[in-house]
């Protein structure tokens, strides 16, 4: 039956023909709109792991800086030699390697915040007013 209703102009359909036709289109629309908020959840939340891996490996690399250093005070107080020197820069190398990472993961945090599917927001805002329009015409 809709195969029939498809084919007669606009003007020779009954009110019930075109309100089930806006139905299924209503319902069309909302499954669209539904799948295309679930792809972006998901894009952000993989941005997001991202992020939050940047920075759990700007805490460890941080951590092993720190140590490093550490070690570096102890060979330069207790031996007062060159070798402390190769311990400091392992360390600002591991710290600056840190820093880095800690920059870029922010980054990516803040690209995937807040955790919204803003574009599917958009487009039903966006049909909604176009419903409205045609209502009100």
């Amino acid at each position: 039956m809709i195969e029939e209703t498809h084919r007669k102009p606009a003007a020779d359909r009954s009110v019930g023909e075109l309100v089930s036709d806006l139905s299924d289109e209503v319902k069309r629309l909302v499954r669209d709109e539904m799948r295309l908020a679930v792809f972006e959840l998901q894009r952000k939340g993989k941005r997001m792991g991202l992020g939050a891996g940047l920075f759990g490996a700007a805490g460890v690399l941080a951590l092993f800086g720190l140590a490093t250093l550490i070690a570096a005070v102890v060979l330069a107080l207790a031996l007062v030699m060159p070798a402390w020197l190769a311990a400091v820069v392992t360390g600002a190398a591991l710290l600056l390697v840190a820093g880095i990472s800690a920059i870029v993961g922010r980054k990516e945090v803040a690209s995937a915040t807040p955790p919204l599917p803003e574009e599917a927001i958009e487009g039903v805002r966006e049909d909604v007013d176009t419903v409205k329009q045609g209502v009100h015409s």
